[in-house]
Order: C-alpha cells, then sequence, then structure tokens
C-alpha cells in the first residue's frame, strides 16, 4: 500500500475516482519536445471555478471525469466546483456547484457520479502548489508529465496548498447565477473552420459532413472522440505527416471523423477536413458514448467573432457575493 506523504499538508486523496487530474491551462511553446498542451478539457468550467475562488484563471485545479473522487482537507481553505453536475458533498451534506464555499481543516469531500456531462472542477482559493514540468502542472498520462507525478491522482497523494494566514486574506464567497451556468446536454453542434486540406474532400463528401448526424463512439477520452455515422471520403489515403491543431477534424482510412483535443499526438498523417472551434471542443469534451454531433461550417472570421463574443461574455457576466 503507497504510504501517505507527511511531509506535506494539502487535500488527502481518500478516493481517487476514475480519472482525478491536476491542471493547469495547459502547456504551450513545447511540441518541438513532442509534448502535447494538455489543461483542462471543458476549459470554461475550468475558469469560471478559478475565477468563483479569485485566482488567476491559468491556476491548478483537479479536473474530475466521471465522478468518485473523495478528499479529506488538513488546512481549511475556500473551494469551489464547476462542470458537469456530480453529486458533491461535505461530510455527508450536499453541497451546491457553482460557488465558493470555506471548508474545514478535517472535513470530507466526496463526489458521486455524473449522470449528465463528464467532466468538473475543484479549484481552491490561493492554488496548489505543485512544481511545474515543462512551464506547466497540466497532467498528461500518456507522456508522464504534470501533476504530481506525470500520472492521475491516486489513494494517498497530497496535493498541498496555502493556508490563507488571516481572515482579510479570504476572498468573499460568491457564486454564479442559475441564468448564466452552462447546461449540459447530450447533443451538441460542432462550429468547424474547413482548412486547407479541404481540396482533398469533394463537395459532396462537404455537404454530406455538415448535413449528417453523428454519434460518439466507445473511443472518446481527452487525447480526442472518435465519431460514428456517414463515412467521409479523402482523394488521398494519408498525407505527410505534419502538426495537429486542437480541434483537427481528421478523417482516417474508414472514414469515421476523429475530434482531436487536449491530450492529442503533435504530429499525424490523416487528413484534416478542418477545425472545431475551442467553445465547442468544449462542450464536445462534456459528451459520452451515444451522445450526439452535428459539424456546421463557419468562416475564420465567424469564428474570431465567436470566440469574442463568448469572451466579453465571460468577463462582463457578475458574480453574487453570498457571505
Amino acid at each position: 500500500m503507497t504510504q501517505v506523504n507527511r511531509t506535506k499538508i494539502g487535500l488527502l486523496v481518500t478516493n481517487a475516482g476514475v480519472l482525478s487530474l491536476v491542471q493547469d491551462g495547459g502547456r504551450f511553446g513545447a511540441f518541438s519536445l513532442g509534448l502535447t498542451n494538455g489543461g483542462p478539457a471543458d476549459s470554461l468550467a475550468f475558469y469560471w471555478a478559478n475565477r468563483l475562488c479569485g485566482n488567476e484563471l491559468n491556476t491548478s485545479a483537479i479536473e474530475i471525469s466521471i465522478g468518485g473522487l473523495a478528499l479529506t482537507a488538513q488546512l481549511d481553505c475556500i473551494i469551489a466546483v464547476t462542470g458537469a453536475p456530480m453529486p458533491l458533498s461535505i461530510n455527508g451534506k450536499p453541497k451546491s456547484f457553482w460557488r465558493s464555499f470555506s471548508v474545514k481543516a478535517g472535513d470530507n469531500i466526496s463526489f458521486g457520479f455524473a449522470a449528465q456531462g463528464v467532466r468538473c472542477y475543484l479549484a481552491i482559493a490561493g492554488g496548489f502548489v505543485i512544481r511545474e514540468s515543462f512551464g506547466s502542472t497540466a497532467t498528461v498520462c500518456r507522456e508522464s508529465v504534470g501533476g504530481l507525478r506525470g500520472d492521475k491522482l491516486e489513494i494517498n497523494d497530497v496535493l498541498p496548498y496555502k493556508q490563507l494566514a488571516s481572515m482579510k486574506d479570504k476572498p468573499r464567497k460568491l457564486m454564479l447565477a442559475i441564468d448564466d451556468q452552462p447546461k449540459y446536454v447530450n447533443e451538441v453542434v460542432l462550429h468547424t473552420v474547413l482548412g486547407y486540406q479541404r481540396r482533398h474532400f469533394s463537395a459532396i463528401e462537404k455537404r454530406m459532413l455538415f448535413s449528417s448526424e453523428y454519434q460518439v463512439s466507445k473511443h472518446w477520452d481527452r487525447m480526442g472522440y472518435r465519431l460514428q455515422g456517414r463515412p467521409i471520403k479523402a482523394d488521398i489515403e494519408g498525407i505527410l505527416s505534419e502538426g495537429i491543431s486542437y480541434g483537427a477534424v481528421q478523417i482516417p482510412a474508414d472514414g469515421q471523423p476523429i475530434v482531436l483535443l487536449n491530450d492529442r499526438q503533435t504530429i499525424g498523417g490523416y487528413p484534416k477536413i478542418g477545425s472545431v472551434i475551442s467553445q465547442d471542443c468544449a462542450k464536445l469534451a462534456q459528451l459520452k458514448e451515444g451522445d450526439k454531433v452535428r459539424f456546421e461550417p463557419i468562416s475564420i472570421s465567424q469564428a474570431d467573432n465567436m470566440f469574442h463574443l463568448n469572451l466579453a461574455q465571460f468577463n462582463k457576466t457578475k458574480l453574487i457575493v453570498c457571505d
């Protein structure tokens, strides 16, 4: 059995859950080393968790997939949980998402399992104190980098954090209004910008992609989502391997689209018909097997407008003080 690390004090993992990972905003500038971005699969929920705690948006948090995580606080702290709804309790008493609240030393934090959506995020005021790997704490298990040791959380792991020295250091407790909270559904539209390799797909193939419905297959994870539906055919079987962007839509030999996400490989040789915008990649990352997606074409200028509109909406949304 793993021994508890007595030299660190923070959140003690008493049940690791299905897949719980330390993530910050992501690892950038390391593609030349073969290291992918990592970072939160649902960036919007991640940013809200940090904002509710008064943190910088890039501050490390825990991404909880499916559920089952249980923790014991070893110091007083303030936390917030956002994302896909999972039953959350402190010492057995139910707690709400999308707000910050106090946790006392010795309190037990536990998560049930998601009925809708896949991932939620736990942030802590002041952030976790975790050493960066290649400029980031983002965990990518395949590459064994980030987090506590390049892997998912395990029982008896300790996530250290700074104890707030006095009441004046503690941020005000905040909540996000219900009308402003993201809704998690089982059907998503993926707005897609066609790429330069679109010339390898006929007008009919492109039209079929954008008029067909696809389902999430059993092959979905932080690396990417393989979809099932009407096959799309290119006039080539492969290309010279090249860098792959976040949201790239690969079309392998079987014609079933693959949307690549945070933990994607850095290079690949399948033709790519385009890329899904970041806001919709976050929505896709909350789907599971059997959920439905449709692709919708947009221009680069439309994608840029959508990004800035969403950013403006996030920045202007006011939080409610609930002390």
